[in-house]
């Protein structure tokens, strides 16, 4: 890219990505701190991608996630996952008209564009395998009949790392349908302080008013499209996948016996894609090597897959990814 296209480009950059930071204040109005959760959940937003939230009750999942959707200005349906939920009560069914003695389609609350799937690990195989389905064709059939999902289409889903009497842990497989796994903590001593006092009144909610539309969403997504990667970043991104299959080419030898499965080819993708958006966010039209560090745990968590000798050693999917990213030479 020459150096004339590169300043147009960060002109259109600029001038496409200037709502990021009115929506990240209008959120930040009801949400205090979690920066990197709400970092995240756009980054999701802007590179059509999926993300599995899992954190401990309370830390403002389900809140950052609604806030979001009424900052953006699009539908917006929460749904609880429960042990008897039927993946009808989630795309919807054949009713039958006795009047007219004919069916009509009644769609299901996967027809939005934001959907917090809250406590997804609370349900049955079926309805997750029915989500997913949505998730990753970006359209429902109900009989005979097959819907497209309107754009944008964001499935943020929430699961408890506690408690797993009842739960329907998520098949690895399917996890990685997921652009990124996000771990949430606890907020700052000054941050619990700020919740506290915020929060600690009955009655009082915040009125958030749509300071984006969908349109401008797409815009950007289009725009990040179209974003400079150099070939040494994309060379990067794939050593990065391929260490977590070929540790031993890589010099990695004392990672090599704690994991059984590599990242996918979708992992790679969706690091490209994922550091592409985070580039955006800060308002650059070329991706460097720190982009794709920045988000690199977030895509490669959940599919690196670790085995017996991992757990026997206490070595977590986290402390591989993360000596590869210590290892592998950053151009």
């Amino acid at each position: 890219m020459s150096f004339f296209d590169l300043q147009a480009a960060n002109a259109q950059v600029a001038q496409e990505s200037h709502f990021v930071d009115t929506l990240l204040e209008s959120v930040h109005r009801v949400v205090v701190g979690q920066q990197y959760m709400i970092e995240r959940l756009l980054i999701g937003l802007l590179a059509d991608g999926h993300v599995l939230l899992e954190g401990v009750p309370g830390l403002a999942k389900t809140l950052t996630v609604s806030t979001l959707a009424k900052a953006i200005g699009t539908k917006f349906q929460r749904i609880q996952f429960t042990p008897d939920l039927l993946p009808a009560d989630l795309i919807g069914t054949l009713v039958y008209n006795q009047k007219v003695g004919d069916f009509f389609i009644k769609q299901g609350p996967i027809f939005a564009n934001i959907v917090l799937a809250d406590e997804i690990n609370r349900t049955p195989a079926k309805v997750q395998s029915a989500l997913l389905e949505a998730m990753q064709e970006r359209q429902v059939t109900i009989g005979e009949t097959t819907f497209q999902l309107e754009q944008p289409f964001l499935v943020l889903a929430t699961q408890n790392p506690i408690e797993q009497e009842g739960t329907y842990p998520l098949p690895e497989a399917q996890v990685d349908r997921f652009m990124m796994k996000i771990k949430v903590g606890y907020p700052t001593r000054t941050e619990e302080l700020e919740i506290m006092r915020r929060m600690a009144r009955t009655g009082e909610k915040e009125n958030i008013q749509p300071v984006v539309h969908a349109e401008q969403i797409m815009r950007a997504r289009r725009v990040i499209n179209g974003l400079y990667i150099d070939e040494k970043v994309e060379q990067y991104i794939v050593d990065l996948v391929m260490a977590t299959r070929e540790p031993l080419r890589y010099r990695l030898r004392d990672i090599e016996q704690y994991i059984d499965f590599g990242a996918s080819p979708r992992a790679t993708i969706n690091l490209n894609l994922a550091a592409r958006a985070h580039a955006f966010l800060r308002h650059r039209a070329y991706v460097t090597p720190e982009d794709v560090r920045a988000i690199a745990m977030d895509v490669l968590r959940h599919r690196v897959i670790t085995g017996y000798e991992a757990e026997a050693e206490e070595v977590t999917p986290e402390m591989v990814i993360q000596k590869i990213l210590d290892t592998i030479e950053v151009p």
